[in-house]
């Protein structure tokens, strides 16, 4: 028997269930080369071991791959057996599920639309009410219509920033949040249960002509930009700016210009080569603005148009970047980090949200430290949580369960923001709208927001931070990980740098107040900080180390931050000293 057999006969019987002509084709492609036993069979069968040796994994971000055939990549067929299982473990733990229906959005990558309505059939197919998306919208649209709608759970598919190879299936509970456990490994659990071949599909028109099919529109992105406009905290300041901006072939450009011009901005440019929705990304060789080169076109733009801000949109404007006229910089701008405009938006909305409640702000927990002493000189309370915007929402929203509370803003490092109770996920539309509106009213004050940065940093103190992440491929560098995290947690530094360890808190014994997981905090005097974790998706061990400085009376922030960096080089060189020793 060919080394490849089993897996010639599952592709045989994927390739004959396969509704999509264009992967049933390349699968056929590939099973003719795998037995034709040419020069081309050894790759083509190992190809087909490949995409066949399991499953894509569902998890609390859903399934991700990359477009093809077979069930270890995405493709339509997956997604049917995806959605039975999501809608048999809905219609299972949610009352009234299949009468509540399910929010199905998606945006403008290769096949999401196919994708989408081979979701909607499924759903249909098991009895639910399906509201399904007309057209292609940002991620926070259907976050917020599955509460605004009062769905069972929604579905939205993308592959956010991922390279354009790729697509996804991103998946909501009925609180408008994304899944966390235990329903992940109950829904992978009910995939597993999918008979692909018994599958039952509605038809869509027909169950359109019945309303069991609605269709979400332009009424539901008006409403949703209403809530959106709502938001603004300083109204009256002048909009006199100009801006510069692009969705880098998302789907933000419609609504993020909407909202702009609802908020009073006038002045805005959208960089046209990027402006239109479009799967290849044809201008950037990563559609993600953190990446090298993917905001090359808008700073152009920005120096053309002498703009006063620059945004950004990842392709489903769930993330927002920024970035700031900077004599001194390259491009003549300057990027922000993530954690700098989750912290300036923080501060904006603390200084203008009421206190008659108690009010609470949160970041993941590698987000900056900066964030929790914020927090406390504003008399707001502060979470931190596990890396995942699903943990912010599911925290704030059983926050405000207890207290009664105002959640003012979430934000994590990698450039997401949830302002304000809108939407519970990441909401790259109205954080455009608020930064540029804190942006205005720092003008208004005469101030830039660089100034209010630094005014920041006098007041709260000076965060310098850097990951450092080592890479060891294979079996055997895996088990290396897993022994210097041994080592760590055997045998916990008391001094790092010649700096004391106040407090160590291991996740995966549930200690830190958070749910388990593989990560080592320690906490050093004068807020150094340092995370171990390793990756979830690749052989790295990543370590985040953080400084914090006390800016003194007259004393020049580049000469704070000159000792924090010090500061945070014998820090990291001490701690890395010790990591690679438990590695070897």
């Amino acid at each position: 028997m060919s080394l490849h057999a089993p897996y010639l006969d599952a592709a045989r019987r994927w390739a004959a269930l396969d509704p999509d002509r264009e992967t049933a084709a390349e699968l056929d492609a590939l099973l003719a080369a795998a037995e034709g036993g040419g020069d081309g069979a050894p790759r083509a069968g190992a190809e087909l071991a490949d995409r066949f040796a399991g499953r894509l994994e569902f998890g609390t971000a859903g399934i991700r791959g990359v477009l093809a055939a077979g069930p270890m990549r995405m493709n339509q067929l997956l997604v049917r057996q995806v959605s039975a299982g999501l809608a048999a473990h809905v219609a299972a733990s949610v009352a009234d599920a299949r009468a509540r229906g399910v929010v199905i959005g998606h945006d403008a990558r290769r096949k999401s639309r196919r994708f989408a309505e081979e979701a909607a059939a499924v759903f249909l197919g098991a009895g639910f009410r399906v509201l399904l998306a007309e057209a292609a919208w940002p991620t926070p649209v259907t976050a917020w219509a599955v509460r605004a709608r009062r769905a069972a759970a929604g579905v939205m598919v993308t592959a956010s920033h991922n390279p354009p190879e790729y697509n996804g299936y991103k998946v909501y509970w009925e609180n408008g949040a994304q899944i966390i456990p235990p329903h992940d490994t109950a829904i992978a659990r009910a995939i597993d249960d999918v008979d692909v071949e018994a599958v039952a599909l509605g038809e869509l028109a027909t169950a359109r002509a019945s309303e069991q099919l609605v269709t979400l529109g332009a009424e539901i992105e008006d409403a949703y930009l209403r809530e959106v406009l709502a938001l603004q905290v300083a109204p009256d300041a002048p909009r006199d700016l100009r801006i510069a901006y692009t969705p880098l072939h998302g789907v933000g450009a419609a609504l993020v210009e909407r909202a702009l011009a609802g908020g009073g901005f006038a002045h805005v440019v959208t960089e046209p080569s990027q402006r239109e929705p479009d799967g290849a990304f044809p201008t950037v060789a990563f559609p993600n603005p953190e990446e090298p080169g993917a905001m090359d076109r808008v700073l152009e733009l920005a120096r053309r148009e002498r703009a006063d801000l620059v945004l950004a949109n990842d392709p489903d404007a769930d993330r927002l970047a920024v970035a700031l006229p900077d004599a001194g910089a390259a491009a003549g701008y300057r990027m922000l980090t993530g954690d700098q405009v989750g912290v300036l938006l923080a501060d904006y909305l603390l200084a203008h949200a009421p206190t008659d409640r108690p009010r609470l702000v949160a970041c993941s927990l590698v987000s900056s430290q900066l964030l929790r002493f914020l927090a406390a000189v504003h008399g707001a309370e502060s979470r931190e949580t596990l890396t995942g915007f699903k943990w912010i929402a599911n925290v704030a929203m059983a926050w405000q369960a207890e207290t009664g509370g105002r959640f003012v803003l979430g934000y994590e490092e990698a450039l997401g923001y949830s302002v304000g109770e809108l939407v519970a996920d990441k909401d790259g539309v109205s954080a455009a709208l608020l930064f540029a509106e804190l942006t205005a009213w720092n003008r208004a004050r005469g101030k830039t927001v660089a100034d209010h940065l630094d005014e920041l940093y006098r007041r709260v103190g000076l965060f310098v931070t850097e990951q450092v992440s080592i890479t060891a491929p294979g079996a055997e560098g895996l088990a290396s990980i897993r022994a210097a995290m041994a080592a760590f947690r055997a045998a916990p530094p008391a001094e790092l740098g010649g700096v004391a360890v106040d407090e160590v808190a291991d996740l995966a014994r549930g200690e830190g107040g958070l749910p388990p997981s593989d990560v080592l905090i320690y906490r050093l005097a004068a807020g150094r900080r340092v995370i171990m974790r390793p990756s979830g998706t690749e052989p790295k061990l990543k370590s985040y180390y953080e400084v914090r400085v006390v800016v003194g009376d007259g004393e020049e922030l580049a000469a704070a931050r000159a000792r924090g960096l010090a500061e945070l080089a014998a820090l990291r060189d001490a701690h890395q000293a010790r990591l690679r020793a438990a590695l070897t």
